[in-house]
């Protein structure tokens, strides 16, 4: 069966990654697909190659596709991140992979219990009130995070559910709205991973198929 992996590039490192490819897959076809690239290798390797976010008006410049992604892909561009997971958030604005400012911390959210009744339903409200504080903590650190320093787009990871509530809180409408990249894959929302987090968001993202 087919394997299948999911990398991220930095745009100045993206020539040397195709390079290296070749040199192991045998030479490349690479052709324009679903606003980024596919590239088919002669061994039956697959690799699609997306930008960080959409031209929207400023698109890459060059002489062949990849110069143009490669162009795309390193303009300078301000991303608003937030990270969030029960237990703990992480928010931070990052520019060329480098956060700008940031914000962690942590906030205890009781994992789920097996019992029932009357002591099972005491134990839902709680955990969601818990839930409902690490939220409006996480947006109110985002927010003002967001206004010192104006993010161009949005980037959320970890808990899918509780990074649209987050969405939805009333500090945080003035970003609500603004475009949202890829959201990111994390487990446990700490410093080193929001910067690792800036990294990705800014870089090229890369799913590959081998054979």
């Amino acid at each position: 069966m087919p394997a299948t992996r999911n990398t991220f590039v930095s745009a100045q490192r993206l020539p040397g990654w195709l390079d290296r490819l070749a040199a192991g897959a045998g030479p490349l076809d690479i052709t324009p697909e679903h606003g980024g690239l596919h590239v088919s290798a002669a061994n039956g390797t697959e690799a699609d190659l997306l930008a960080p976010w959409p031209d929207d008006g400023r698109p890459g410049r060059g002489g062949d596709d990849v110069e143009r992604l490669v162009s795309l892909a390193g303009q300078s561009r301000t991303l608003g991140i937030v990270l969030l997971r029960r237990g703990g958030y992480a928010a931070g604005v990052a520019r060329e992979g480098r956060l700008l400012a940031s914000k962690t911390g942590n906030r205890y959210v009781q994992s789920r219990s097996a019992a029932g009744g009357g002591s099972q339903q005491r134990f839902a409200r709680r955990r969601a009130n818990q839930a409902d504080a690490l939220v409006e903590t996480a947006a109110e650190q985002a927010a003002r995070i967001f206004t010192e320093h104006p993010p161009e787009y949005l980037v959320f990871g970890g808990d899918r559910q509780l990074t649209e509530v987050l969405a939805r809180q009333k500090i945080f409408a003035r970003w609500s709205n603004l475009t949202r990249l890829r959201p990111l894959d994390v487990q446990d929302p700490k410093l080193a991973v929001l910067a690792q987090a800036a990294k990705d968001a800014c870089s090229v993202f890369i799913r590959i198929t081998v054979p």
